[in-house]
């Protein structure tokens, strides 16, 4: 099969990229994967020198079957920038596998990503491919993956087919949030908090490309496939991060054991999908323990 490309944005943290690149090319797949990374501007003179010191390493990375570099010319911010680098990836490649400089991966990470998009590039209930899971549930097949209504943004995967339908104007929001009925569904599927973020998302006071990611995929009435364990860690929950304070909430340990990806038949597969209607209270009490601890949204929806 034709591999994903992957596409990485980075900033202003060396080490943290650093770590994200290491733990990459460990990855079974990585010296077959194309990887573009996209370098955003300095916002301000404090940022400069650490940007430019991301710029110096990306440049000397190795090992990828590819390796491009986009160097913005001026600050686009993260929602901006995704927005366009993943658009213009999934114009050209069909597919794509996306993260952000602050995501250790797991060595099988780029198999699983890789395979998951195969397995549901023609399945309509399915809107993206999350590499990340925070639930520990104990299915007897280690193959078995999750659906839930909540979306990821650590280390996750879509296809064109899906992507090009996100409306990223603000005015489709504005209907979403005055149809009294459909905000009352999605509160019994995602909780609140999203839907306050949304309202966030109009008001000017955030800018996510997320949130407006999740209400496209709930008005489809679509999913997010999950593995049963996590194959991405977040290391970004240090203060180093545009939305982030220091929290250990959601870290959590990564799956680098040896195990069977190999996935079966389509069918079977798809058969084998359980959704777990408790995913969505268990990221509502993990946002909810974070949002008491940091006065910045930071979670995996805010990005």
């Amino acid at each position: 099969m034709s591999l994903a490309p992957i596409v990485l944005f980075v900033y202003n943290r060396p080490w943290h990229t650093k770590q994200t690149i290491e733990a990459l090319l460990k990855n079974t797949l990585a010296s077959e994967s194309e990887l573009v990374i996209y370098s955003d501007a300095a916002k301000n003179e404090t940022a400069e020198q650490a940007v430019k010191e991301v710029r110096k390493y990306i440049h000397s990375i190795n090992d990828f079957k590819t390796i491009t570099v986009v160097e913005r010319d001026k600050n686009m911010g993260l929602a901006d920038s995704i927005i366009d680098g993943v658009t213009s990836i999934v114009k050209r490649y069909g597919k794509v596998i996306v993260l952000e400089d602050d995501l250790v991966t797991s060595p099988y990470f780029l198999k699983f990503m890789n395979d998951a998009l195969v397995a549901y590039q023609s399945e309509e209930k399915v809107f993206t491919v999350s590499g990340y899971s925070g639930l520990k549930i104990p299915f007897e097949d280690e193959r078995s993956l999750y659906l839930s209504h909540i979306s990821s943004s650590w280390g996750w995967g879509t296809w064109s087919k899906e992507w090009n339908t996100i409306e990223w104007d603000k005015g489709f929001y504005f209907e979403i949030l005055r149809n009294k009925k459909l905000l009352k569904g999605f509160e019994a599927k995602i909780g609140n908090n999203r839907i306050r973020m949304l309202k966030k998302q109009t008001q000017g006071k955030i800018n996510s490309w997320a949130i407006r990611r999740l209400f496209n995929q709930l008005i489809q009435d679509k999913m997010t496939v999950f593995p049963r364990l996590s194959y991405v860690r977040n290391i970004g929950h240090d203060g180093s991060g545009v939305h982030c304070g220091v929290d250990t909430s959601f870290d959590i340990a990564l799956n680098t054991a040896i195990t069977n990806m190999e996935l079966v038949h389509e069918s079977e597969l798809i058969n084998k999908l359980v959704y777990v209607d408790n995913h969505d209270r268990f990221f509502e009490r993990m946002l909810s323990t974070f949002n008491r601890l940091c006065s910045r949204l930071c979670d995996i929806f805010v990005r």
